[in-house]
């Protein structure tokens, strides 16, 4: 065990070639550390290390990873707020010095191309399995393909007629995750052969936030171990996947919703008879 420097949301262990963060359950440790636990870091994940003044006598130590080190930053894509990095350890101000001593050790410690982009993760993501609800269906992972089901409710009449999606990751490219915190959030898997320029509502590769729908802390977790899962991946031959046989109470579940969408009038008689013929197939 290594030398520890308690925050308030975290603690940091200095370990001889990494720094392993464990984050707080308590109440007021933002819901993305709770759901992270820990991470480990490795000293080359890191580019530069930071101490400066924080809000309401406080300091800040930030570690800031190198591009392309962190799946879980990489999904991000600078949309994470400051509370939420993992990478901040806020601590009280009268702990100032103690937190620059080791600013200064962890940067003795930088890589001597710190400065430049790491050609691979470094830093593992959320494990899987990994599921979240989205407005419009629900999204599981399993480590080895992506799945997609449709909430009646929620889901655009393009998404079900499309039915429920399964994509195996040798057959992405990347995820774009876009936060539920913002106007139009939404996680779409990007294909190989796609172009991915439907709205997110309309496009079957592609789950949409809403409010109390994909929050931070279980879609963006969710986004990085896809990720990682299409780059360790990405240069192995593409195997096609095959989707698990759904139970026959899902299948009925499934031909009930369409039914109501089928008296609704958002699905024509043709589509109805085809899309139910298509399900009772999977039995």
């Amino acid at each position: 065990m290594g030398d520890v420097l308690a925050g308030i949301h975290a603690t940091w262990e200095f370990e001889p070639d990494s720094v392993l963060i464990r984050f707080e359950r308590g109440i007021r440790t933002p819901k993305l550390l709770q759901a992270l636990r820990e991470r480990h870091i490795p000293h080359e994940a890191l580019s530069s290390v930071t101490l400066t003044r924080g809000k309401r006598g406080t300091v800040v130590l930030h570690a800031v990873p190198r591009p392309g080190a962190d799946p879980l930053m990489e999904a991000a894509a600078g949309q994470l707020k400051q509370v939420c990095d993992p990478y901040r350890l806020v601590l009280p101000a009268e702990r100032e010095t103690l937190a620059d001593y080791y600013a200064d050790e962890l940067r003795a410690l930088l890589p001597a191309d710190a400065s430049t982009p790491a050609g691979r993760f470094l830093v593992a993501a959320p494990a899987a399995p990994q599921h979240f609800k989205a407005y419009d269906g629900k999204a599981s992972f399993d480590g080895s393909q992506v799945v997609f089901r449709w909430f009646w409710t929620g889901a655009s009449s393009a998404k079900w007629k499309a039915g429920d999606q399964t994509f195996p990751v040798g057959e992405l490219s990347g995820v774009e995750w876009r936060s539920p915190e913002v106007f139009d959030g939404h996680l779409r898997l990007l294909r190989r052969a796609a172009d991915g320029s439907a709205q997110a509502d309309q496009d079957p590769a592609a789950v949409v936030f809403g409010l109390g729908y994909g929050p931070v802390h279980e879609s963006l977790p969710f986004a990085a171990a896809v990720l990682e899962a299409v780059r360790a991946t990405s240069a192995a031959p593409v195997h096609a996947g095959h989707a698990a046989r759904p139970a026959p109470a899902d299948i009925a579940d499934r031909i009930r919703h369409l039914g109501e969408l089928h008296r609704a009038g958002l699905v024509t008689d043709e589509e109805f008879t085809a899309k139910k013929a298509e399900l009772l197939a999977e039995l």
